[in-house]
């Protein structure tokens, strides 16, 4: 294939461009230190506020027990009966309190889907979920409703930290990482928002209190 003189002018420039090397001009301005204000509330307030500013339904339990009565009360309030899980951790827990509505088999005939999270991001009101996670990569997003479980104690106040916090849990970076706010929406077609079209319709976090 021959190239054209332009195109091997572009190409030889970009060549010479990588080998040579050119240093920070301002090695003291890396984006180390943090671009937004330190929180001036509870993380708790805070990220419950970002929330549900963005549709997110958000809940608040003082233990496990307010949890499965809550969660109890929302299955009986919408009539769901078929609650699917891929986390034998929050499936033991779960049940341990009495709460045994993991009827689902699949996320296709699910009510709604339950999984964890890796971080709580207080300032953005966001959900931080990796592939690392038991729950998988589809768990959040193919069910109608989602539903997360978190502790207080993996609230953070900035994106920068719930990063940190990834790269230092596992020892190869996951493959997949995502910043869930609330339901999915877009604005494509006619620049009408339209919520749940690429996953689902309403999302809930339970917030534990940990003890």
């Amino acid at each position: 294939m021959k190239i054209s003189p332009s195109k091997e002018n572009i190409l030889k420039k970009i060549r010479q461009a990588l080998s040579n090397t050119v240093p920070v001009p301002f090695p003291q301005n890396e984006g180390t230190g943090n671009v937004f204000q330190p929180s001036q509330q509870e993380l708790e307030l805070e990220f419950a506020e970002n929330f549900t500013k963005l549709q997110g339904r958000f809940s608040f339990c003082a233990n496990e027990e307010e949890l499965v009565a809550q969660l109890q009360a929302l299955l009986n309030a919408r009539s769901w009966k078929k609650i699917y899980c891929k986390d034998e951790a929050i499936k033991t827990m779960l049940s341990s309190k009495g709460f045994n509505s993991f009827d689902a088999q699949d996320l296709y005939s699910c009510d709604a889907s339950i999984t964890d999270c890796e971080k709580l991001v207080a300032r953005t009101g966001s959900m931080v979920m990796s592939s690392g996670q038991q729950s998988g990569r589809t768990t959040s997003v193919y069910a109608p409703v989602h539903i997360c479980i978190a502790y207080t104690d993996q609230l953070v106040y900035d994106i920068k930290e719930a990063l940190q916090y990834v790269k230092d849990e596992y020892a190869t970076f996951p493959t997949m990482l995502t910043l869930a706010t609330g339901p999915s929406r877009t604005a494509d077609i006619e620049k009408t928002l339209v919520v749940g079209v690429h996953g689902p319709k309403e999302v809930f976090c339970f917030l534990v209190e940990r003890t």
